[in-house]
């Protein structure tokens, strides 16, 4: 069973992942009364821009030419970190969730980079507003980790998800809040509407698509794989720490699949209903989220 886990981490991350925002897309547009897109069109973009040609812009160093390699690799480490239904093989990296936070703002890190390093005003606007962004959410992201680590006594994501599992943990206030809080850290790492639409074109608004503008070719479809392998991470992550699950391997694994699925749906409805909001009002609506994180570890630790 731990093989097995070990082969979902990896196949479903590098196959699977650009399946979720597929499928987002394609539910999206039937909420609103279109036929839209399959959910199998990012295979079909991700073929295309996988035989184009690269094209730099000039002048770049090789600051510009490893970014993708770095996001992508960054990306990938971060899929071995990730249980599936509680299991995860002893890799050498482990599991623990800081180091996820790590890989993932590395990854964030690189990609700012590349944009200073190209010197485009829409790339650098893109960037910064999606560092402006990561303040808050990485800072929220640790926080709901931490209230996930609390009944655990552990940031190890095999141990948490463990600790998640059953019904005594979901009489805790403090799991609400961290259940919370991690759905705004979900919106934000896959660039979901309100924070942002991935659905633009229009080069003033973009976050998330911005720094990806200069890219090209292969390097553009590590990149855009690499936003659909954070759709698989942050789905995988919630169903393992903040949905119910019980059971052997065959039972949570089941959860797991029913999880991601509610979650795609949610996401759905979720940019169905709510319209993008101003950027000047998402660190405000972080900062709530961050608010809620701190009362829900008072509670715990008054409780």
């Amino acid at each position: 069973m731990t093989a097995l886990a070990g082969a979902i981490q990896i196949l479903g991350g590098l196959a699977i992942a650009p399946l979720l925002p597929g499928t987002i897309q394609t539910l999206k547009a039937r909420l609103q009364g279109r036929r839209g897109p399959s959910p199998l069109q990012p295979y079909r973009d991700l073929r295309r821009l996988w035989g184009k040609t690269l094209a730099d812009p000039q002048p770049t160093t090789l600051v510009y030419r490893l970014a993708p390699c770095i996001a992508a690799a960054a990306t990938i480490l971060v899929l071995f970190l990730v249980p599936i239904a509680g299991l995860s093989p002893n890799w050498p990296l482990g599991n623990d969730a800081i180091v996820l936070a790590g890989l993932l703002a590395l990854a964030r890190f690189a990609l700012a980079a590349a944009s200073w390093d190209t010197g485009s005003g829409f790339a650098l606007m893109g960037s910064s507003r999606d560092l402006t962004l990561s303040v808050f959410a990485e800072a929220l992201l640790v926080l709901a980790l931490i209230l996930a680590a609390l009944p655990a006594g552990s940031t190890d994501l095999v141990t948490l998800s463990a600790a998640a599992s059953g019904a005594a943990v979901w009489s805790e206030p403090a799991h609400w809040c961290a259940a919370a809080a991690f759905a705004l850290v979900l919106l934000v790492e896959t660039g979901r509407q309100p924070i942002d639409s991935p659905d633009t074109h229009l080069e003033l608004t973009m976050i998330h698509e911005g720094p990806l503008l200069e890219y090209a070719g292969r390097d553009l479809a590590m990149l855009e794989w690499s936003g659909a392998a954070r759709h698989w991470i942050f789905l995988v992550v919630a169903a393992e720490l903040y949905l119910p699950h019980w059971g052997g391997f065959g039972p949570q694994l089941a959860c797991l699949a029913i999880g991601v699925t509610a979650l795609c749906v949610a996401l759905a409805f979720t940019e169905t209903a709510q319209a993008k909001m101003r950027i000047l009002r998402a660190p405000a609506l972080l900062a709530g989220g961050c608010l809620l994180a701190l009362v829900g570890l008072v509670s715990w630790l008054v409780g």
